[in-house]
């Protein structure tokens, strides 16, 4: 009777039968499997933006292996493995794993690469790059966040991810620069800093446009005569990037 009642309420509240099985403990690493062939689904049908149609194995490996539950809140893991944002407190989200997977493969991560992230929010993108660089330094405006992804990140054993409270928009210079730059936050225009710190070769990606208006993802190469060559990938919708800038 009791499991009944459960589950009269679940399906008042409009949870799908996928969402009901994570509840009542269904392996999260097959759920992670769906999503990543949901991700894989939606890159063919974007191939024409993105112009390819399918990611590198080694980013879609480790989209597959990072446990996305772990970096929502308890009262979003029934969705955790569903392909679009969720909610993370303070105002911010995580990022559709759609978005993280394709923004990680723009950057082409090599093994040896040294990658700044501006916006750590949950954590989870610097978990997935984690995964496929050697260092990854990341940084979070709002502190309650940055307190948060910092004690997450290194109780799941990320330990080549350094953390930073402070505003992303002037990079982290001490560390430039980096082979690849990736911008979790919309900005209104490319940050001149993070063009300063970006490594000849080296390729960044990140959102730009008005928060109320067209927001487009944007890949920036710095070719090596230091000159920046920019192409638009894709229409997106990121929470704008904060700071005293």
């Amino acid at each position: 009777m009791k499991h009944l009642l459960n589950d009269i309420i679940f399906i008042i509240v409009g949870l799908t039968i996928n969402q009901l099985s994570i509840c009542y403990g269904e392996d999260w690493k097959t759920m992670r499997k769906e999503m990543v062939q949901e991700i894989a689904e939606e890159v063919k049908e974007t191939s024409y933006f993105i112009g390819k149609s399918s990611l590198y194995d080694t980013v879609m490996k480790a989209i597959a292996t990072v446990p996305r539950h772990e970096f929502v809140p308890v009262s979003e893991q029934p969705w955790s493995y569903d392909n679009r944002p969720l909610p993370i407190g303070y105002g911010q989200t995580i990022s559709q794993p759609y978005i993280v997977a394709l923004m990680t493969d723009l950057l082409e991560p090599d093994s040896n690469d040294i990658i700044l992230e501006i916006g750590t929010g949950s954590g989870y993108q610097a978990a997935v790059l984690a995964s496929l660089v050697k260092q990854v330094y990341t940084i979070e405006i709002v502190e309650e966040l940055a307190k948060i992804s910092s004690e997450r990140l290194a109780k799941l054993g990320y330990d080549n991810v350094m953390t930073k409270l402070g505003d992303g928009y002037y990079g982290w210079p001490e560390h430039a620069p980096f082979d690849g730059i990736i911008v979790t936050a919309a900005a209104g225009q490319i940050p001149p800093p993070l063009i300063k710190q970006l490594k000849i070769g080296g390729k960044m990606i990140i959102p730009v446009g008005d928060q109320f208006f067209t927001q487009h993802l944007i890949l920036i190469e710095k070719t090596s005569d230091n000159q920046v060559i920019t192409r638009q990938v894709l229409p997106v919708r990121f929470v704008p990037l904060t700071g005293k800038h």
